[in-house]
This record gives C-alpha cells, structure tokens and sequence, in this order.
C-alpha cells in the first residue's frame, strides 16, 4: 500500500509540473476572399526593407493557419499573395488566438491585447489619413483655384489635428507595451521637445536597446541641446561649387540668421519656399540672412532645386539624406525645420515657419 501511495503521489507530482511547464501558444487564423484553394501565404519578420520567411502555409477552405510558441510580443509581417499582388499585414505575434480577416478593402486584426489595441487605433485614424491622402492628391491639379487650395489646407490642418489629439491618446494609453513604443517612432515628429521627454522617461526599460527608442532618446539629446537659449553648434559642409562653408561663417556675426533645414525631394518644403525667397527679398539687406541645409543625396537635384526656387542664399550640404550631420547635431525629425538665430550667435527660436516667422522677423528687424 505504501508503494502504491508513493507511486501515485509521484504521478500527481509530476502532472502538475507537466502542466505548470508548458506554455501556451499561438495560433494565427486567417479568412481570406479572393484566393485559390492552395495559394501561398508566408509569416515574415521584417529585417529593414527585406522580409525574412520564418513560416509558410496554404489557403484551404479561405482559410489559413499558423501554430507555435512565442516567449515575448514581437512585429512580424503576414505576405498574402493575392491576385493584385501581394499583401503586406502588420500584427503583433504573440501567444493566445489571433485572428486576421484579409477582404479587398481592407485586413483587420483581433483576438490578442496588442493587436486590440493597435487595431483600435487604426479603426480611429485610417479614415483621418484617407481623407488626408485625397487632399494630398487634390493638391496636383493645377487648374485648382487659391481660394479651393486655401479651403483644402484649412480641411488638411484640422484633420491633422485630430489625427495628432488621436496618435497622443493612443500612445498615453499603451505606452508600457509594444503597442505605444510602436506609435511613438512612427508618430514621433509631431510631438513637441517636452512631450518626446515624457514619453521616454515612462517607457519600459526593456525597449531601451530597441534602435528605434536609441535613435529618438539621441535626437532628443541634441535637440535639447540646441534649443533656445543655447548657442548654436556649427556645421561645415560644402557649397553647391564643391567649396567648404561653416555655420560659423555667418552666425554669431552680427546678423540675424535663419537656418533653413530642407531637401528637393521634399513637397513641403518646395511649397513654402516662395514665401522664404519674398521674405529674404525683403530682409536681407536689413542684418538679415538665410542659410540652407539640404538633406539631399543628389547634387545635381540639390543644385537644380535651388536655382529652380530661385534660392539666392548660402547653401551647405553632405549629400547624406537623414544621415546628415545637421540632422543629427541639431536634432531634425522633419523637415521644413528652421533655427532662428540671433546676432549674437544664441538660438532665439525652433521650426518657426509661414506667418510666426514673417512675425518674428519683423519684430527683430524692422
């Protein structure tokens, strides 16, 4: 009797630590329109601008399945080939029942907190950026009438605005998970130097070594650093001629100088730079001047755009693109970006542009 007690005292020791052992899993149903029974659908993890196959299945019955074990909530990337091409399906791959439902219209994604919570935030903003898109594409037609464009930009603001009001929400509402990390780098050029702050003093050590979060917490850094009040840092960089130029070459001069973050390939900036040319007509023999640094990596667009826009101030660039050490040193997410810098070679002001700079400048100088 004793044998046997121990015997099934052992079995009940050993269950219980069988089922305390094993870990629960994923799997990922999809429900899918429009594809043959057999067509191919992969999991991929993205790996920069590649996607790396970790796991492939078929369609059966419109549907399609992936089993097995993940030890945290990582990104991954369902590749759907559909008949239009490929689908490209952003989740979060984590243990518990995922459902994904792929239609021509549109893919939606449940079933696990993360992908609740960023599926809500897509349900609040995809109709903000449709319509943000339509506008952006309504801006190409040239037969469009200032006072059509004056009421689109109107339209396009307070979209934006809603659009900032949500990504702000959804990021205080998850910032301890992936979810609102995740918001915070795409989202994080419309975030103020204070809010950026916050942001990161909440977020969970372990997002630390996440590149996205070290790039930020760097820009951050140097932003703070040449924030009004601080003295400007230089930069030296060449001219359109190929012949090296300095910040310092004009600021702490004297003058009043604007520093003029920008690019050829960027739209908004080409839109605001008729406004900078009327204003540097107006100011520039008043202790007034403009310094552009371009993000280009084209000399020959960097040089056309300039004589193109008629852009008759100093120019430097490294033709680095976002690895420009403008971007990095002064801390630029997003341009048009503008330092404005007093006679004295100390930063008055950040990202001052349209009416506020005209405002400002007039006030300084006339």
């Amino acid at each position: 009797m004793k044998n046997v007690r121990f015997l099934l005292a052992a079995a009940i020791a050993c269950g219980f630590m069988a089922s305390c052992g094993h870990k629960a899993g994923y799997v990922v149903t999809g429900k899918v329109e429009g594809l043959a029974e057999g067509d191919s659908v992969f999991l991929c993890e993205s790996a920069g601008r590649q996607l790396i196959n970790l796991d492939s299945t078929v369609i059966k019955n419109n549907a399609f399945e992936f089993k097995g074990t993940q030890d945290s909530t990582v990104n991954r990337v369902l590749t759907v080939l559909t008949k239009e091409g490929p689908r490209y399906i952003r989740f979060y791959l984590e243990n518990g029942d995922i459902k994904i439902n792929v239609n021509e219209e549109t893919d939606s994604i449940s079933g696990t907190p993360n992908n609740n919570a960023y599926q809500a935030f897509e349900n609040q903003t995809a109709p903000l950026q449709q319509q943000m898109n339509e506008i952006r594409m309504a801006f190409r037609n040239p037969a469009m009438t200032e006072k059509e464009s004056e009421d689109l930009m109107t339209k396009y603001e307070e979209l934006n605005e809603q659009m900032k009001a949500i990504v702000k929400n959804a990021i205080e509402v998850n910032i301890h998970n992936i979810v609102g990390v995740d918001i915070f780098k795409s989202f994080v050029y419309d975030l103020t130097l204070t809010e950026k702050e916050n942001i990161l003093s909440q977020i969970p050590s372990n997002f630390d070594t996440d590149p996205g979060i070290e790039r930020i917490s760097q820009q951050v850094k140097s932003e703070k650093a040449t924030s009004p009040g601080n003295k400007f840092t230089n930069l030296t960089m060449d001219d359109p001629e190929g012949k090296e130029v300095s910040l310092s070459d004009y600021c702490g001069k004297g003058k009043l100088v604007l520093i003029d973050f920008w690019a050829s390939w960027c739209g908004p900036c080409r839109k605001e730079m008729p406004e900078l040319v009327e204003l540097y007509k107006k100011y520039k023999n008043k202790n007034f001047e403009i310094v552009g640094v371009s993000f280009d990596n084209s000399a020959d667009a960097w040089k056309n755009a300039i004589k193109q826009m008629d852009m008759t101030w100093p120019q430097m660039s490294d033709l680095k693109g976002w690895q420009s050490e403008g971007a990095s040193i002064y801390g630029i997410s997003s341009i048009p970006s503008t330092i404005l810098v007093g006679g004295d070679g100390v930063i008055l002001e950040r990202n001052l542009r349209g009416d506020e700079l005209y405002e400002k400048i007039k006030e300084l100088l006339d």
